[in-house]
C-alpha cells in the first residue's frame, strides 16, 4: 500500500511541477473507456465469478509480505521430539493444538498409519491446487495490466477523432488534444501503479505460502520417518530466511553468555 501511494504521489507531483492541475485526470469519458472497457475484457476472459473477486485480490495484494511462521517450525520440532520419545500415536492428543489445517491433516494421516508415499502425494496435491487457485488471480490482474493501456490508446484515438471534427476552430484544438491523451495517461498509470504490482504481489504471497506448506510437509514426513529432532530442525531451517536464523542464533548465544556470567563459580560464596 505504501508503494502504491508513493507511485500516485509521483504522478501527481509531476503534473504539478509541469504546471498541470491534477484535476485534469477527472475526465469521465476517459475513465469510462479505461475502467469499463478493461472490466468487460476481463469478464470475457475470466468470467464474472472470478472478476467479482477483484476487490479481495487487491486487498490481499496490498498486504505486506510475511515470512514463513517460525511458530510452525518450532511446533513441528516439538512434535518430532515427542514422537521419537513416545511414538506417533502420542501426537493424537496434540493435533487439536495445530491451527494450520494443512499441518493438521498431514499429521492425522501419519497417525492413521498411511504410507509415507501416500502422505506425500496427498499433501503435494494440496500444494499444487493452492498454487493453481492463487495463480489464477494473479493471472487476471496481469491481464488487466495489459488490457488497460490498450483501452487507453483506444480512448486517445477516439478523442483525436473528436478533435478532427473541430479543425475549423483552432482555439479548441489544444484542449481537445489534451483530453484525448488523458485516457492513455490514466490507463498506463492504473496498469503500472495498481494492476501489475498487485499481480506480482499475489505471486509473492502465493510463493511464500507454498514454501510454508512444503516446509510443513518436510517436517511431517521427517516425523513419520522417526528422524532425529536436530535433523528435523536442520531440514526445516532450509525454508527460512538465513538472516533471521543468524539473528536468532546471535540472540541465543547472547542469552547463554548472560546466563553463564550470572552463575557463580564452584566454591564461591
Amino acid at each position: 500500500m505504501i508503494g502504491v501511494a508513493i507511485a500516485v504521489v509521483a504522478v501527481i507531483l509531476t503534473l504539478v511541477l509541469k504546471g498541470v492541475s491534477p484535476g485534469v485526470l477527472i475526465n469521465m469519458p476517459s475513465i469510462s473507456i479505461v475502467l469499463v472497457g478493461t472490466a468487460g475484457a476481463t469478464i470475457a476472459s475470466f468470467g464474472m465469478p472470478q472478476f467479482l473477486k477483484l476487490g479481495k485480490l487487491i486487498a490481499i495484494g496490498m498486504r505486506a509480505p510475511v515470512e514463513i511462521p517460525r511458530e510452525m517450525r518450532d511446533q513441528l520440532i516439538g512434535f518430532a521430539e515427542r514422537a521419537r520419545r513416545e511414538g506417533l500415536l502420542a501426537l493424537e492428543n496434540d493435533i487439536e493444538q495445530v491451527s494450520d489445517p494443512f499441518v493438521r491433516r498431514g499429521l492425522q494421516m501419519v497417525i492413521d498409519g498411511l504410507e509415507p508415499e501416500t502422505v506425500e502425494e496427498v499433501l503435494e496435491f494440496e500444494v499444487e491446487a493452492m498454487s493453481r487457485r492463487h495463480g489464477h488471480g494473479a493471472m487476471m490482474l496481469g491481464a488487466m495490466a495489459g488490457y488497460a493501456p490498450t483501452f487507453g490508446i483506444l480512448g486517445a484515438v477516439m478523442g483525436l477523432v473528436a478533435v478532427m471534427a473541430h479543425l475549423a476552430e483552432p482555439e479548441k484544438l489544444g484542449a481537445g488534444i489534451q483530453v484525448a491523451f488523458i485516457a492513455t495517461l490514466l490507463a498506463v498509470g492504473i496498469a503500472n501503479i495498481l494492476f501489475m504490482p498487485m499481480s506480482v504481489s499475489l505471486k509473492g504471497h502465493s510463493a511464500i505460502e507454498a514454501a510454508g506448506r512444503r516446509m510443513a510437509m518436510a517436517g511431517i514426513l521427517a516425523i513419520q520417518a522417526g528422524d532425529n529432532p536436530r535433523m528435523v530442525a536442520r531440514k526445516l531451517d532450509t525454508f527460512l530466511d538465513p538472516h533471521v536464523l543468524a539473528v536468532d542464533a546471535a540472540r541465543a548465544a547472547g542469552s547463554a553468555s548472560t546466563l553463564a556470567a550470572g552463575v557463580p563459580e564452584a566454591g564461591a560464596s
